[in-house]
């Protein structure tokens, strides 16, 4: 499997990157983004990758980057810019769904860790130290939108600049935590019905303050048939959580040479890019 999706990823990086080369640079950016993607698909730091004898026969031959050229450049706008271009040709390789999912997976890390970006809040039935991954997904799509912070950044806080990123209109599910009449006024302005539970389910009266009219209306429509198909609907953001972490290359947990908030956004790319590849390839099986 791993051999299959890097031929794949190979040329879709060489294709997109071809000839982006920063003035006076010795590497172009499809070079630093392909030996990056060679250290997450292997689950390796970049100075494993940077080694001749990490790479395939065909490739050591190659003049490779240095781990402080790497470090360096993965910081440039052009390497970014190439690693989003990939994620979104593989998004956009399939057509929107009607019902998007949203909702946040944990990443705890060492509660000894000196990443001061690092958050303590609440995990997966526990409080825990570490990062989460705010998501919004599409069953054709994969993760559509995604976000990373701290453990204890409120999900429906984060859930804002995810839904900023929708560009096309539908239902959009998530838990009680989505439940805030600010979201509900946000994906409404975008065309897009936010369904959600109520935060406070024993709550009779709503309250005296103004509510969203895609508030009313959602509530309005809980028990309809329609509504509870898509809150169960919901339960398909926890497979695809359980994909991205489960298969061979997967998210597995933060590894310890993956600290401070942009190199977890950066790892995480990388590890995106590799499940919608492989989306694509189980599809075509």
């Amino acid at each position: 499997m791993e051999d299959e999706l890097w031929v794949k990823l190979y040329q879709m990086v060489r294709q997109l990157g071809k000839n982006r080369r920063p003035p006076k640079a010795q590497f172009t950016d499809a070079q630093i983004a392909l030996t990056y993607l060679w250290a997450v698909l292997h689950d390796r730091p970049i100075s494993w990758s940077s080694q001749r004898r990490s790479r395939p026969i065909y490739w050591r031959r190659m003049h490779l980057p240095s781990p402080s050229t790497m470090t360096r450049r993965l910081r440039t706008p052009g390497v970014e810019e190439l690693l989003q271009r990939v994620e979104g040709t593989l998004i956009h390789h399939e057509l929107p769904s009607l019902p998007r999912w949203i909702d946040a997976k944990p990443m705890p890390i060492g509660g000894n860790t000196q990443d001061a970006q690092a958050g303590y809040g609440r995990a997966a039935s526990c409080m825990a130290k570490g990062y989460k991954l705010y998501a919004i997904a599409d069953w054709r799509q994969g993760f559509i939108a995604w976000r990373v912070g701290p453990m204890n950044a409120s999900e429906s806080t984060m859930a804002d600049a995810l839904v900023e990123q929708l560009n096309s209109e539908g239902y959009l599910v998530g838990d009680g935590a989505y439940d805030c009449n600010r979201l509900y006024e946000l994906a409404g302005s975008r065309g897009i019905q936010l369904i959600a539970p109520r935060r406070y389910p024993t709550s009779r009266a709503l309250g005296h303050h103004r509510h969203s009219v895609y508030r009313l209306r959602a509530l309005s429509m809980l028990e309809s048939p329609t509504c509870q198909a898509l809150l169960r609907s919901r339960a398909g953001i926890e497979r695809m959580f359980g994909q991205l972490t489960n298969f061979a290359c997967g998210l597995k947990p933060l590894p310890n040479w993956v600290r401070t908030q942009r190199r977890v956004e950066l790892w995480i790319r990388g590890k995106m890019i590799l499940y919608n590849l492989w989306r694509q390839l189980q599809k075509a099986a």
